[in-house]
């Protein structure tokens, strides 16, 4: 009976949830990185931009971000009018920070004919310095319809690299950012890895090093990898992101008999982590971890919206 313990205690948990989110009036909102326990209690799991997007689209009075602080800031910048919670405003992005304002304005005075491009992965502050933005799977398409030749991309260096080397008649200009967690992905793990499972397919995220990124067979955002592998005839994969993703794809690949290997030690993400389902319920009980609209809202809203133009022609 004890060993039962365990589910009657998650059960019970999210009949919390979601009895709460019934009275509050509230969606939750998960990215695929935090705990596979989190997103099972998320009306919607997806990449920050699409919960942000989403969120546009639903008559609720609040939503709870169950992700990192600048995903919850991009869907209040979006949804002014929401109330948006965190269950742990802790959680931060490293990378989002890995930018200084003196280096963009240094670029904008000593380059012509330029555009700003911030990953998404930023701070509204951020943001605001920027003349738009991109996602991991729109930033080729959105730098390629830039009208200027030169583009400082910021913060990300592996993700720049990669645009620059699929948009060659661009002049991109490398800030120095990075994400720790796929920053530590090595070309030893994945070498070891495909020394094990000899015929699986490498997906990579472009955060990952160049040199990771050589030995992949696919590289793409979070969402595609998790789509190409469900697409896919392969029956092995080996996949060099945080491994929360392992949830979505073992949601879309169900009865499919495919198996998903990451390197080791699996790379997680230390902030997404922290986002717990006690801290779910605590948040939608207390309604703590409001996020505030930053100064200038409208600044760095306008990035965002142009990116939207951009990717949509």
């Amino acid at each position: 009976m004890e060993e039962d313990q365990p589910r009657r205690d998650a059960e019970g948990l999210a009949e919390k949830v979601e009895r709460l989110k019934r009275e509050r009036g509230a969606v939750v909102l998960a990215h695929y990185y935090v705990p596979a326990e989190t997103q099972r209690l998320a009306d919607y799991v997806g990449d920050s931009f699409y919960l942000a997007r989403l969120a546009k689209t639903l008559d609720v009075p609040v939503f709870v971000l169950c992700g990192v602080s600048f995903m919850a800031e991009s869907v209040k910048l979006l949804n002014p009018a929401r109330r948006v919670l965190m269950p742990e405003p802790a959680a931060d992005c490293p990378m989002a920070h890995m930018v200084r304002r003196e280096d963009v304005d240094r670029v904008r005075a000593e380059v012509e004919d330029l555009a700003v491009v911030a990953y998404v992965n930023t701070t509204a502050e951020v943001k605001r310095w920027a003349d738009v933005c991109v996602t991991s799977s729109n930033a080729i398409k959105v730098v390629r319809e830039l009208p200027e030749k030169n583009v400082l991309f910021i913060p990300d260096v592996n993700l720049g690299r990669y645009v620059a080397e699929q948009v060659p008649e661009k002049n991109v200009i490398l800030n120095r950012g990075y994400c720790p967690t796929h920053n530590k992905i090595g070309v030893a793990q994945v070498e070891a890895l495909e020394l094990a499972h000899p015929d699986a397919l490498v997906l990579a995220h472009p955060e990952c090093t160049r040199e990771v990124l050589d030995e992949a067979d696919f590289i793409g955002s979070t969402k595609q990898i998790i789509e190409r592998i469900a697409a896919g005839d392969e029956r092995e994969f080996i996949v060099l992101t945080v491994v929360g993703v392992a949830a979505e794809i073992a949601r879309r690949t169900e009865g499919q008999g495919k198996r998903v290997f990451f390197p080791e030690p699996a790379p997680v993400c230390p902030n997404m982590a922290m986002v717990t389902p006690e801290k779910l319920l605590a948040c939608l009980g207390n309604m703590t971890g409001e996020v505030a609209l930053p100064e200038d809202p409208q600044r760095a809203v306008e990035p965002l919206e142009r990116m939207l133009e951009l990717a949509g022609r």
